[in-house]
C-alpha cells in the first residue's frame, strides 16, 4: 500500500470527527476510557499534524486549504470558527486534567494513567494507583504542550486582527480565552518537563551480579572473557560515564556508582519519577519535590517515549518559534542533556563490539533477565533517533535494514500468522512491563502494556529510508515500510462509529470484536504519516550513476544544440527556432537540477535531444529533396 501522508490524515481528521463530534459536544475516552494520556493521544490526533506538517496548519484562518476546510466542516464554515473550536477542545483537556491546591489555591496538572494501567493480579488497581503518573504521561503532555503553543501563537495574531477591525464578535471573545489557555498550557508544559528529568535514571552494576550477567550476555558478541568485555566497555562509554557523573546534576539518584572501575553502567528513563530522585528546587510546583515510586532502573519503552518527547522539545521548530520562557529552557537544556547521553549509550550499547552488533542478536535481553523481539525493536528505535540526529555511513543504515526486516518477519508484520503464534501477543494484548514499586501503594504490582510494535516498525523504517544514501537500500525500506502499511491498514475499522480509526485486531487476530477507537494505536499511526510527509519533502536520492548519466547527456545535448544554432538565421521565425529555443529552455533547468534530481535531469536533456535529432532529420531530409 503506498503511504500517502496527506490523504490518510485527512482521513484520519474525518473519521475522527464523525466518532467524537455529536450534536456540538467533543466526546472523550476510546477502547481504555478516558485519562490524561488517551485524551492527549485524541487531540494530538489533529494537532500534530497540523502543527508539523506545511499545508496543515489551522492556525492562519484565511490560509487553510479547501480539502482540509471539507474535512473540518462539522467543526465551523470558515477558518476563525474551526480555530475556536480547536481552543475550545484545548480548554476542556486542561480542565479535565487540572485540580486545585487546597493549601495554596494554585492550579495543578494532573498526569495520571488512570484507566492505562492493570493489576499483575488480576485484581483492579487501588484509587491512589490510578493516579500514579507516568513517564508516557510527561511525554505525551509536552508533545500535546509544544503543538497547542504552536497553534495559540500561530493564532492569536490572526485574531488580534479581527478584533481591532471588529469584524465579528468570536475574534474579540477570543483573544482573553487564547491569553488564559496560554499560561495554563505552560504550567502544564513546565511541569511535565519536571517529570521527565526526575524520571532519568543511572544505574551501576556489579558484572557479576545477575543484572551483569544478563548485561554481558548482549555485549559479548565474541565469546571474549567477562573482564576483557568490561574493559572494552568502559572504554568506549567512558565520555558518556563522565558526562553522566560531571553535568548531569539535576535529580541525581542517591547510590549511583560511576567512580568505580570494573562496574558496569545504564541509563535512561524508568516507568516514573524514580524512588528518592533528588528535588528541583528552582521550580516551585508539588512535582519538583513529590516522591517517586518507580524503581531506579532504566525501561527501554519509556526510555524510548520520553527521548520521543523531548525530541519535539529540542526542534528547529521549537526554537525557531521561541516557546519556552526562560525557566522552561533551563530545564530543556537538562532535559537535552539526557537525550544526547541516553541515545549515545543505548547506540553505543546497540552497536558495541567488533562484529556482530548485540542488536543483531535478536531477541534483546534487558538487564533484569527478560528477552523480547519487542525490546530488539525499542533498542533500534534509539538507534535510529541517534542516527537521525548525527551522520549515519551506509554500513550502519544497511545493517539496520536487515534488522527491521528480520524484526517484520518474527513480528508476523511480512510473514502470515501460525495457529497459537507466540508473536501475536506483541500486537495484542501487547507486551506486558512489570512498573516495579507501584506496589509500594498499599496494591498489586501493575503492569503497562506496550502494542505498538507495528507502529514503532513503520516509524524507524521511514526514518531509516528518510536517511539511507543507496537506491538498492531505499527501496528495500520502502517496500517494508508499505507492507507494515498494508498490515496497519487490515487492523483499520472498516465498519460502525469508528471506521477509517484504529485499531480492530480481530481483524487479522482472533479474538473479540471491538468497536471503540484505540486513541492510543491511531495517534502513533498519525505520527507514522508525519514522519512520511518529512521524508518526502526531502530531495530525492541521487545515485552517482544518475549523476554521471545525466552529465554525459547534458554535455550531447548542449554540443548538438551549439551546432543547430550555427545553422539558424537571425531572423529565422520558423517553428525550428521555436523548437530550439524549448531545448534551450529545458537543458538549461537540466543543468539547474544536475546535481539534485539527476533523473529528472536525465529526463529533460533527453526530451532536448529528440527535439534536436528532429530538427537535424528535417534539415537532412531537405537538403535530399533539393
Amino acid at each position: 500500500m503506498r503511504i500517502k501522508p496527506r490523504e490518510q490524515i485527512l482521513g484520519v481528521w474525518r473519521s475522527m470527527l464523525t466518532a467524537c463530534y455529536r450534536d456540538e459536544q467533543w466526546v472523550w475516552g476510546g477502547r481504555n476510557g478516558s485519562n490524561s494520556i488517551s485524551d492527549a493521544e485524541q487531540l494530538l490526533c489533529l494537532l500534530y499534524p497540523a502543527t508539523e506538517i506545511d499545508g496543515f496548519g489551522l492556525e492562519r484562518p484565511d490560509e487553510i486549504a479547501d480539502d482540509i476546510r471539507a474535512v473540518l466542516a462539522p467543526l465551523g464554515d470558515n477558518g476563525l470558527t474551526i480555530g475556536e473550536r480547536v481552543v475550545w477542545l484545548l480548554e476542556q483537556y486542561v480542565e479535565r486534567y487540572t485540580e486545585c491546591d487546597p493549601e495554596t489555591d494554585t492550579e495543578l496538572p494532573v498526569f495520571a494513567a488512570g484507566s492505562y494501567l492493570a493489576a499483575s493480579d488480576g485484581t483492579e488497581p487501588t484509587a491512589d494507583q490510578r493516579k500514579l503518573d507516568v513517564v508516557d504521561s510527561y511525554s505525551m503532555s509536552l508533545t500535546l504542550c509544544l503543538a497547542a503553543l504552536k497553534f495559540l501563537r500561530g493564532f492569536s495574531g490572526p485574531v488580534a486582527e479581527q478584533a481591532v477591525a471588529r469584524r465579528t464578535r468570536l475574534a474579540v471573545e477570543l483573544g482573553p480565552r487564547i491569553e488564559a489557555l496560554d499560561a495554563r498550557i505552560n504550567v502544564r508544559l513546565t511541569a511535565a518537563m519536571v517529570g521527565l528529568i526526575r524520571s532519568f535514571v543511572v544505574n551501576t552494576v556489579k558484572p557479576k551480579s545477575e543484572a551483569g550477567r544478563a548485561m554481558l550476555s548482549m555485549l559479548n558478541q565474541t565469546g571474549s572473557s567477562p573482564e576483557t568485555v568490561v574493559a572494552a566497555v568502559r572504554n568506549r562509554l567512558d565520555r558518556v560515564r563522565i558526562r553522566l557523573r560531571n553535568d548531569a546534576t539535576l535529580s541525581q539518584v542517591e547510590g549511583v556508582d560511576l567512580d568505580t572501575e570494573g562496574l558496569l553502567f545504564e541509563c535512561g528513563w524508568s516507568w516514573g519519577i524514580v524512588r528518592k530522585a533528588a528535588t528541583i528546587d528552582f521550580v516551585n510546583m508539588p512535582i519538583a519535590d513529590q516522591p517517586g515510586h518507580a524503581v531506579a532502573r532504566p525501561y527501554l519503552h519509556f526510555t524510548v517515549v520520553a527521548l520521543d518527547g523531548i525530541n519535539d522539545l529540542t526542534s528547529v521548530r521549537t526554537r525557531e518559534l521561541d516557546l519556552l520562557n526562560s525557566q522552561q529552557r533551563r530545564l530543556a537544556e537538562a532535559l537535552q542533556l539526557r537525550w544526547d547521553l541516553a541515545q549515545r549509550y543505548w547506540a553505543a550499547v546497540a552497536r558495541f563490539g567488533s562484529g556482530r552488533w548485540p542488536l543483531e542478536d535478536i531477541p534483546w535481553r534487558t538487564s533484569d533477565g527478560e528477552e523480547s523481539d519487542y525490546f530488539s525493536l525499542i533498542v533500534s528505535a534509539v538507534l535510529m533517533q541517534d542516527l537521525l540526529n548525527r551522520e549515519a555511513n551506509d554500513d550502519d543504515l544497511d545493517r539496520a535494514a536487515t534488522i527491521f526486516d528480520e524484526l517484520a518477519r518474527r513480528g508476523r508484520i511480512i510473514r502470515r500468522f501460525t495457529e497459537d503464534d507466540p508473536a501475536r501477543t506483541m500486537h495484542t494484548p501487547g507486551v506486558s512491563l512489570r512498573l516495579l514499586g507501584s506496589e509500594d501503594l498499599d496494591g498489586p504490582l501493575l503492569l503497562w502494556t506496550v502494542s505498538d510494535y507495528a507502529t514503532v516498525l513503520l516509524k524507524r523504517t521511514l526514518q531509516a529510508a528518510r536517511l539511507s544514501g543507496t537506491v538498492e537500500t531505499r527501496d528495500q525500506l520502502m517496500a517494508l515500510a508499505q507492507a507494515t502499511m498494508d498490515h496497519l491498514d487490515l487492523r483499520a475499522f472498516r465498519g460502525g462509529p469508528a471506521t477509517g480509526l484504529w485499531d480492530d485486531p480481530s481483524r487479522i487476530f482472533r479474538g473479540p470484536e471491538v468497536d471503540l477507537p484505540s486513541w492510543y494505536l491511531t495517534e502513533r499511526v498519525v505520527e507514522c504519516m508525519v514522519t512520511a510527509a518529512r521524508m518526502y519533502r526531502e530531495p530525492p536520492l541521487r545515485s552517482p550513476t544518475s549523476v554521471t548519466r545525466a552529465m554525459e547527456l547534458l554535455t550531447e545535448a548542449e554540443h548538438l544544440l551549439n551546432r543547430e544554432m550555427l545553422e539558424l538565421s537571425e531572423t529565422d521565425v520558423s517553428a525550428g527556432r521555436t523548437a530550439l529555443i524549448l531545448a534551450e529552455q529545458r537543458l538549461e533547468r537540466a543543468r539547474e537540477l544536475v546535481d539534485e534530481r539527476p533523473g529528472t535531469a536525465v529526463s529533460l536533456a533527453s526530451q532536448a535531444l529528440l527535439e534536436l535529432d528532429e530538427l537535424a532529420y528535417a534539415r537532412s531530409d531537405a537538403t535530399r529533396s533539393e
